[in-house]
């Protein structure tokens, strides 16, 4: 359910980023910015889409968008549709960030039907789970991400899918899970997908960056990143990107 290239690491801009910004980004990549057996995306806010689809398709990275909206057009003024996003050259976006659930509330219910947009417009959805700190500490990991992952129940045979664990308390804090909480953590996601019947990469975020992301790539059932600070500058991203060709060399 996902592409040939298993590893993906994929940069979220967040609400970061202006067009001067993008370019000088883009300037600093490296020529080819997706070693072999690595794929390369990038997700910068909405109002960079058009402009930066070119410049990262000369280096070999993937676009995508941060968001959709479920329905196809029509009065739903400030969202973008699933459509809009693949005019502007996108093919990933990104469903169900914790900023996402936990400040707008956007809830199972609305992401199944955001992902089943995605699918029917062609695009490859990034599916983010995770937990919070006390759920963490309670034990509740598992049956939080088991829920999280209950809208991929009758996914398509032929959809495409990335899925994301972002642990919350690890998003934007510094904090991240230790090798064995992430390999503990990605075997049970794995699992869970396998029951769902949905054969796709796994990504771990959550404060990724150049200093972690050899040891983090190296944990079995890690497939790549989804990186958040770190890939708001050419060469931490790299780094990151490098790290990964390594391992997955």
């Amino acid at each position: 359910m996902s592409g040939s290239v298993r590893c993906l690491i994929a940069g979220n801009w967040k609400m970061n980023g202006v067009l001067q910004e993008a370019i000088d980004f883009v300037g600093g990549l490296q020529e080819n910015a997706s070693p072999e057996h690595v794929e390369v995306a990038l997700m910068p806010p909405f109002t960079l889409l058009h402009t930066l689809n070119a410049r990262l398709a000369e280096k070999g990275v993937v676009m995508g968008a941060q968001n959709v909206y479920y329905e196809p057009k029509g009065a739903f003024t400030g969202s973008i549709s699933p459509m809009m996003l693949r005019d502007c050259g996108c093919h990933y976006v990104i469903l169900g960030h914790s900023e996402r659930r936990d400040v707008i509330g956007e809830n199972n219910e609305q992401l199944r039907k955001k992902l089943d947009a995605a699918w029917a417009a062609g695009l490859e959805p990034i599916l983010c789970i995770g937990e919070h700190l006390s759920e963490r500490e309670s034990g509740a990991t598992n049956a939080v991400l088991k829920s999280q992952l209950a809208i991929l129940d009758s996914v398509p045979g032929n959809a495409l899918l990335t899925v994301a664990y972002e642990p919350v308390w690890a998003i934007g804090t510094g904090k991240t899970a230790s090798p064995e909480q992430v390999t503990e953590t990605h075997a049970f996601i794995h699992d869970e997908l396998k029951r769902l019947g949905c054969d796709c990469r796994v990504l771990y975020g959550g404060s990724v960056n150049p200093s972690n992301a050899a040891e983090l790539m190296g944990c079995v059932g890690v497939e790549g990143a989804l990186v958040g600070g770190a890939s708001l500058k050419a060469v931490s991203f790299m780094a990151i990107v490098n790290a990964a060709a390594h391992e997955f060399g």
